[in-house]
């Protein structure tokens, strides 16, 4: 069942409306910009191949050549599915954690396929020309040319990382084992690094490839060494964060308040979020994505979190006083993107809370923001209190769907939506919950006539 929650329509409304509608410029020109320069850095490589060949003459040419293109792109590939983990400030603000991890994951599938194909064709160029079979010149290779046993192991670990990553078996993993076991992606990195300079002919005697190569590998560590390392140290210093209450907002459901130093330097928006590591037993060696599910305070900064694995059923066991590093905020989950006057929030189970945050903050005048919560029964809504109390002092509407589908139907259809939302084709529209139902109300918006543009959502499935 569908129902409005009570409100009496009557709101102080921010007096900057344009502040959060310039969503266009900003969220278009980064990853346009991002994706031109990881293309132009697929170009130099195939350029370097191409000045360092004169010619492609027969079959062992052929199959050689082709080896060497796939193992310069795997070479170059590989340090930009690292760039893009390294959660660089204007790539997780203006690209988004979500789209960032899905070019990583379908990088990731390019480069194991590159460095396999590099694999295989180089082998049986090198057999025909030398006249030899495949196993044969595998053992020689492996054995007799520099650094090619390092290659060998850095292409098993990278096929290792693939398949632990397949659909078939991430959802089988913990996050943390799936997270851990992508380290070993920089191993490969570096394992890689070095057969490329000792035996790629494009590097050997020219000094100018071989310096290029070695500020790419450099300047992407050093990028992963501060934003993913010594960032968040530097941060724990600045702000000390300590939990200082730990409050049940439904059954599972917890809200962790952190209380901290010199907030306002971290340039907080609400809808972002950070990954958080508490320094407790079981939980230290650990940094999970919790969003904030309120707008941040001058000093304190609250999550909450869904039992949903160890981790997170951990957390319910926090004590007051708890160090806590905090790595953030990430994410472009927020008004920035926003175009248009008009605003719809959809949220699913705890999907509400960087909902929750936006409700709160989100410029807009009475009846121009409107908030969808979509829960199975009563006690899983979370935050209804405060929920209703924002609705009514900003005038927003607020809607509820309680119930199974089999008594409540579907809201997330074209019709539904519609009906729902009057000139829905006009909102900029937010979407986070589970999987499940965001993979229906997406095509639902768009059906309806909202443009992929002006559809928001940020997942952190992994």
């Amino acid at each position: 069942m569908i129902t409005d929650a009570p409100g009496d329509m009557t709101s102080d409304v921010s007096s900057d409306m344009t502040a959060g509608m310039t969503g266009d410029m900003t969220t278009g020109a980064i990853p346009a910009a991002a994706i031109s320069a990881i293309g132009a850095g697929a170009v130099a490589v195939l350029g370097l191949w191409w000045a360092n060949t004169p010619a492609v003459v027969g079959l062992d040419g052929w199959l050689t050549g082709a080896g060497r293109i796939t193992g310069l792109l795997a070479g170059y590939a590989i340090t930009v599915l690292l760039a893009l983990m390294a959660r660089i400030p204007v790539l997780e603000h203006g690209v988004g954690s979500d789209r960032l991890a899905r070019w990583h994951s379908m990088g990731g599938r390019y480069v194991v396929c590159l460095a396999v194909s590099h694999t295989l064709l180089i082998i049986w160029g090198y057999a025909v020309t030398d006249g030899t079979g495949v196993v044969s010149e595998t053992v020689t290779l492996n054995l007799t040319y520099p650094d090619v046993l390092k290659a060998t192991v850095a292409v098993l670990l990278l096929v290792g990382v693939g398949i632990v990553s397949a659909r078939a078996i991430r959802p089988r993993l913990r996050y943390e084992t799936w997270f851990h076991l992508h380290f070993y992606t920089y191993l490969a990195a570096w394992l890689a690094f070095g057969h490329v300079l000792a035996d790629g002919n494009e590097f050997i005697g020219n000094r100018p490839a071989q310096l290029a190569w070695y500020a790419l590998y450099i300047g992407v560590a050093l990028v992963l060494v501060w934003y993913r390392f010594l960032t968040p140290i530097r941060q724990a210093l600045l702000h000390r964060f300590t939990v200082t209450r730990v409050i049940e907002e439904a059954p599972g459901v917890i809200s962790i308040h952190i209380a901290g130093r010199r907030l306002d330097k971290l340039k907080i928006e609400p809808g972002q979020f950070f990954r958080w590591r508490f320094l407790t037993r079981g939980l230290w060696w650990s940094a999970n994505p919790y969003s904030l599910s309120a707008a941040p305070r001058r000093s304190e900064l609250r999550i909450t979190v869904k039992d949903l694995g160890d981790h997170s059923r951990g957390l319910a066991r926090i004590r007051p006083g708890t160090r806590v590093l905090a790595e953030g905020p990430y994410g472009s989950f927020t008004a920035r993107r926003r175009t248009r006057r008009k605003v719809l929030l959809i949220a699913g189970g705890v999907g509400i809370t960087p909902l929750r945050a936006l409700f709160e903050s989100i410029p807009a005048a009475p009846g121009d923001l409107t908030l969808l919560y979509r829960a199975r029964t009563s006690e899983d809504l979370v935050f209804r209190t405060e929920l209703e109390q924002i609705s009514a002092r900003r005038g927003t509407g607020l809607l509820y769907c309680v119930g199974p589908r089999s008594v409540v139907g579907d809201p997330f259809t074209p019709h539904s939506l519609t009906a729902l939302v009057p000139h829905l084709p006009d909102h900029d529209v937010y979407v986070c919950g589970p999987t499940g139902m965001t993979g229906r109300v997406i095509p639902a918006l768009r059906a309806a006539g909202v443009p992929r543009r002006r559809i928001h959502h940020e997942s952190f499935e992994f």
